[in-house]
């Protein structure tokens, strides 16, 4: 682990001292937990946009006298914080040196034996892909106490900065949520991807952009319609968010040839079509025009 370039040692800036006034504090965070010595947070940190920070979120950031925060996590987000607390970097990248899971709990175990309140902050949701649950029971297993405060899922946030509805009733009743690859880093073999492309209406895809060509290639070999919608979605919710749109059968090789690179999402179904009337993003940023009837078959 490695401590943020500068971890709580200068001035807060104006959107902390904002929060923490008394005027905020009141009606913000009156009645919400408070945050015990000698306990461990586990926090969703959300998608990326700090926006989508949940109020529990920053009650617990701005509690914290110790927060460990992963690679996705908007460090801006860390302005919420005190001053001088600790805080340590603990993310993982593809490919890259990062801490083991392992010491990553034995820190928090550590820390909570101090007697601080520790932070562990996550992108996404703490239980979505985020190795939680395994933090969580590592907790466990040392007697320590936990609490676990939800975020906005990548791949729910990050479809909706897309204009890609997760679902949309014309279209889908069921979303399958799938990690593209396993613990040893490969594509995941124990998942039944026979079924999958024949069972589920939509795929959201997380960590997928390294075996996505096999993954797709799969799904195709099992049935998939080479046709269906398919897009592929980088840093989503934040300022450098951008979007492939694609069908099945290509969206693989336009990924390579576009040059995006994690952190990725891959949506595979038809509700990729709604983003000819929904893109709000785009609308916004863009002028974007759209269409009321994005179902409707292009003339």
């Amino acid at each position: 682990m490695r401590h943020a370039k500068g971890a709580r040692t200068g001035k807060k800036k104006s959107m902390s001292t904002e929060f923490t006034s008394d005027s905020y504090s009141k009606t913000l965070f009156e009645g919400l937990p408070e945050f015990q010595p000698g306990w461990v947070w586990l926090v969703g940190g959300g998608p990326g946009d700090r926006g989508l920070l949940t109020l529990h979120a920053i009650n617990a950031i701005r509690q914290a006298d110790a927060i460990v925060y992963d690679a996705l996590v908007d460090e801006t987000i860390l302005s919420f914080a005190r001053p001088n607390i600790l805080v340590e970097f603990a993310g993982k990248r593809g490919g890259r040196p990062s801490p083991k899971q392992n010491d990553i709990t034995l820190r928090l175990i550590a820390l909570a034996k101090e007697g601080k309140r520790v932070l562990r902050l996550k992108g996404g949701d703490p239980f979505i892909f985020g190795r939680g649950g395994e933090e969580a029971l590592g907790l466990v297993g040392a007697e320590v106490p936990f609490r676990v405060v939800p975020g906005i899922t990548a791949g729910i946030g990050g479809l909706c900065y897309a204009g890609i509805p997760a679902t949309h009733r014309d279209i889908n009743q069921s979303v399958t949520f799938l990690t593209g690859h396993d613990q040893t880093g490969s594509m995941p073999d124990a998942l039944n991807w026979d079924a999958i492309a024949k069972g589920s209406q939509v795929i959201v895809m997380y960590m997928a952009m390294k075996h996505l060509r096999s993954i797709t290639a799969k799904l195709l070999a099992a049935g998939r319609d080479p046709h269906e919608g398919a897009a592929v979605i980088c840093n989503a919710t934040t300022p450098r968010q951008a979007v492939l749109v694609s069908d099945l059968q290509s969206i693989a090789e336009e990924t390579e040839k576009s040059g995006l690179k994690p952190p990725a999402l891959c949506v595979v179904g038809n509700v990729v079509r709604m983003r000819d009337g929904l893109d709000w993003l785009g609308f916004a940023t863009q002028g974007k025009t759209l269409t009321a009837t994005p179902l409707k078959p292009k003339e």
